[in-house]
Formats: C-alpha cells, sequence, structure tokens
C-alpha cells in the first residue's frame, strides 16, 4: 500500500511538473520559475488573500479594451486623488488601458478599462483573479461628492 502510495505521489508530481514538496509551506518560486519569468507590461497583481493589490498604470492601445467594474475606491486624505480597487486577470492577457474621470459638481464618475498587451497577442491566459490598484488624481477635491463605476 505505500508503495502505491509513493508512486501516485510521484506521478502526481511530475503531471504538475514540479518535483513534490517536503515542506507545506514556502515562500520560493517553483524551480524554473524567477522573476524574469513575469511579463514586464504591469505586475501582476496579488493572490486573493495575499496582501495588498498590485499597483497598476494604464499602457493604452490594448488589444479589444472593455469596461471593467471596481470594487472600491478610497480618497487620499487631502481628497485630490482616488485609490481604485478592482479584480482582474493576469498579464499580459488583462492589463489596465486606461483610466476615465468625468466630474461635476456633485458626481465622479470613474470608468476603467482594460485589455490584453499588443506585445504578446498570443500568450496562453490562466483563469485566475487578482486583485490591483491604480490612483487617479482629480481636478478639484472631492469633498462630498458622490464615486460611481462608469462600468456599471
Amino acid at each position: 500500500m505505500r508503495r502505491f502510495l509513493a508512486i501516485t505521489l510521484l506521478l502526481m508530481a511530475a503531471a504538475c511538473g514540479q518535483p513534490p514538496s517536503t515542506s507545506s509551506s514556502s515562500s520560493a518560486p517553483p524551480p524554473g520559475r524567477h522573476d524574469a519569468d513575469q511579463p514586464t507590461s504591469a505586475p501582476a497583481g496579488t493572490e486573493p488573500g495575499h496582501g495588498s493589490p498590485a499597483p497598476q498604470t494604464p499602457m493604452g492601445h490594448t488589444l479589444n479594451p472593455r469596461k471593467i467594474a471596481w470594487t472600491s475606491v478610497t480618497p487620499s486624505a487631502d481628497g485630490r486623488s482616488l485609490a481604485v480597487v478592482w479584480w482582474s486577470g493576469v498579464a499580459p492577457c488583462t492589463v489596465l488601458d486606461r483610466v476615465e474621470v468625468e466630474e461635476s459638481a456633485t458626481r465622479v464618475t470613474v470608468t476603467l478599462y482594460e485589455g490584453r498587451d499588443p506585445r504578446h497577442p498570443d500568450t496562453a491566459c490562466i483563469d485566475i483573479a487578482l486583485e490591483k490598484t491604480t490612483t487617479v488624481r482629480l481636478a478639484a477635491p472631492l469633498d462630498s461628492r458622490e464615486v460611481v463605476d462608469g462600468a456599471k
């Protein structure tokens, strides 16, 4: 029975492309995976429950840009900028294209657009959610104005 279990574990590890682990937790990247292997167009984000959202900078001119809903917004202490947070996919498959801001006397509408990095149009994409953030500068302090998601 032990031999069967050992063989099964080895086959499962081989199928995953990684050697079996003798430790239940490790912060080291998997063998053969280094920071240089990560896309450089935008930070990849964070996994659910693993720290702060990854800062994103709009890259512009993405492929098939579309509106994406955000989950929260936090004004800065002086009210002149907003930290916008949303869930997204991994780069280069899903990157921030642009942020549009419309301001009126009573409302600030923030619309995020995401698309695919045009430098990597044929990259295979994994289906994983990452939390991301970007900072939006306002023309006037937020004060008592309502912040609205332009994607909803």
